[in-house]
């Protein structure tokens, strides 16, 4: 079976309950996630958790300082946002994050202006909502799945409930042939070098313009 790429990626921690559990799904079948953090939840206590993750192959990238929806922002705010998670991050792993996600999928033009990092969205099955069942999540992930596709779970501290979806999408996907690579990873796999100078965010490493759900 021909083999495809697809990234997962997290958003919403670090910490030490549930970050660790989806981390070690991936590492058991051989594979690497990307985690957005939020900037203001690496502490002294979610630290070695990030370091960790970036030690054993898995990407780190920015979801923010504080999660807040960036549009009510002025560029300096921005700015502020970005640095200060950056400079966390640094402090963890030595270097900044590569990619952005705003929170809430919430982006303008003022934004691409002042952040110069690749947009990422994703496609999700609302699992930051406990009203989603297991059983939904994982029927969600196995028909989005995607070659090139990026994928936009949650790794909050008691979202238990994607942990045990991801038990039986990646093995079920692995089956199909799928490897789970990082964002860095699958840019370069499909030989798409991610833009910055026009206002793009990433759902398929491949596609062109915006298109998200």
């Amino acid at each position: 079976m021909a083999e495809k790429h697809i990234a997962f990626t997290f958003d919403d921690g670090p910490n030490t309950t549930v970050t660790p559990l989806v981390a070690k799904l991936f590492e058991d079948l051989g594979g690497h996630a990307t985690f957005f953090l939020v900037g203001n939840n690496i502490i002294d206590e979610t630290v070695e958790v990030v370091r960790s993750n970036y030690l054993n192959g898995h990407e780190i990238a920015s979801h923010s300082l504080t999660h807040s929806d960036m549009t009510k922002f002025t560029a300096d705010e921005i700015s502020y946002e970005m640095e200060q998670t950056d400079i966390r991050v640094k402090a963890a792993i030595g270097h900044d994050t590569f990619y952005f996600r705003p929170p809430y999928i919430a982006y303008d033009q003022q934004m691409f202006d002042t952040i110069d990092k690749p947009f990422i969205c994703g496609r999700g099955v609302d699992d930051w909502d406990k009203s989603v069942t297991t059983e939904q999540r994982i029927e969600g992930l196995l028909e989005k799945a995607e070659d090139g596709g990026i994928i936009l779970l949650h790794d909050q501290e008691d979202n238990y409930s994607t942990v045990k979806a991801l038990e039986t999408v990646l093995p079920a996907l692995k089956e199909q042939g799928y490897e789970f690579v990082t964002l860095s990873e699958l840019f370069r796999l499909k030989g798409v070098k991610p833009l910055t100078d026009r206002p793009i965010i990433y759902s398929n490493v491949m596609q062109t313009e915006n298109t998200y759900e």
